[in-house]
């Protein structure tokens, strides 16, 4: 049987990963940088990940949501504590796009109304409404498409006003990440996230966050939509959740009632995935990773900004993008193939940078530096 050809593949085959670096089947060692679209937020196979996962597995991995299973609740207090959104309700799943797709839904049985509101370079899955509501019509089937998006131009406050003043009664949900991720690490003003607090309020309309890949830690809050001081009404996240075992969620905000069956999945929430997600939040909260992708980050970003022929040097914590000139459009594959560094981008010419929020000063100056010898290697 073949394998159903939807992904573009670097001839590389990856064997073994720790901390921020992997290994490929020539034991040639590779800096990660990207952290496979942010999804290693503690490092890969950290020790104590491991542990979790496996003293779990020794117990019981899988029982259907027809029963008890304590460590949710476990886990539900931790991310509570360590997010500061105690009073909060979580519903676990297994990934980013069903997360979207569970906050879009409980939002209109919330005001039983059906427009979305979404923006320009947005990217919040490949399902359903999660994928109608994502600016990329190459991956959007004629069965995904529907009349209920609205796109709008983001951190644009005068076209949300307008929008609002059109369809406000209309509008179910306003759904945002609060930096951008595939669309080329865009950050979202504060003031625009505020307006869009403000009038959902106005309008009985529901807050969605996208935090699938900008949340848990990496933007040196635990959410990125923290910076604007706004609380969302639902919280999205994956990714970086489970440190690459696969796990979802969102957090509900209390106002937002609950009734049997409105949501419902097989293996979310599992024993397995439940011990990972707490892992990666212990390790989160006892290695202070959140002030290490501040610290981290900014120098970063620093140092990034004295680089000639970087542009445009955005982001916030260990989430971070530049632009490249043309003469540098090679600069991934030159990183990849030449300095044994994996990053990400976005088109037309945008790296992106994501690495484990456990990266060290060393390791950033190890990237800076196979940086510097990529341009020059480029540039001749």
């Amino acid at each position: 049987m073949k394998l159903f050809d939807v992904y573009p593949l670097n001839n590389i085959t990856i064997t073994k990963a720790s901390g921020s670096y992997v290994w490929d089947d020539n034991q040639v060692k590779y800096l990660d940088m990207y952290g496979g679209h942010a999804v290693i937020s503690i490092g890969h196979t950290h020790p104590h990940w491991v542990k979790s996962i496996e003293e779990q597995l020794h117990e019981i991995a899988f029982y259907s949501n027809s029963v008890i299973i304590p460590i949710q609740q476990q886990l539900a207090d931790t991310l509570g504590r360590v997010s500061g959104k105690d009073i909060y309700q979580l519903f676990l799943c297994n990934s980013g796009a069903e997360a979207n797709e569970n906050a879009l839904k409980l939002a209109s049985f919330h005001n039983g109304k059906k427009k979305i509101v979404a923006f320009s370079k947005s990217f919040h899955g490949r399902t359903s409404l999660a994928v109608a509501a994502t600016d990329n019509k190459n991956i959007v089937a004629p069965v995904n498409e529907t009349d209920n998006i609205i796109f709008l131009p983001f951190n644009d406050e005068n076209a949300l006003q307008q929008c609002f003043e059109q369809y406000g009664n209309e509008i179910t949900a306003v759904i945002i990440e609060g930096i951008q991720g595939v669309g080329g690490i865009n950050v979202a003003n504060n003031s625009f996230l505020q307006l869009i607090r403000n009038l959902c309020d106005m309008h009985n309309a529901v807050y969605i966050a996208d935090s699938v890949q900008c949340g848990y830690g990496r933007s040196g809050k635990f959410f990125a939509h923290d910076y604007a001081g706004v609380n969302a009404d639902i919280y999205s996240m994956a990714k970086g959740m489970g440190n690459g075992f696969p796990i979802g969620g969102i957090l509900i905000a209390p106002h937002l009632q609950a009734k049997h069956g409105m949501l419902g999945t097989t293996f979310g929430g599992n024993h397995l995935a439940c011990a990972a997600a707490l892992a990666v939040l212990e390790v989160i909260e006892t290695e202070n990773l959140m002030q290490n992708a501040n610290e981290l980050g900014a120098y970063l970003m620093e140092k990034l900004i004295a680089i000639e022929g970087l542009q445009n040097i955005r982001g916030r914590g260990l989430m971070i993008g530049f632009d490249l000139s043309d003469e540098l459009k090679d600069l991934k594959k030159q990183l990849l193939f030449g300095q044994h560094i994996f990053t990400g981008e976005a088109k037309p010419n945008v790296i992106r940078l994501l690495p484990s929020l456990a990266i060290t000063k060393m390791q950033i100056d190890e990237f800076l530096e196979g940086l510097k010898n990529a341009i020059t290697v480029i540039q001749g």
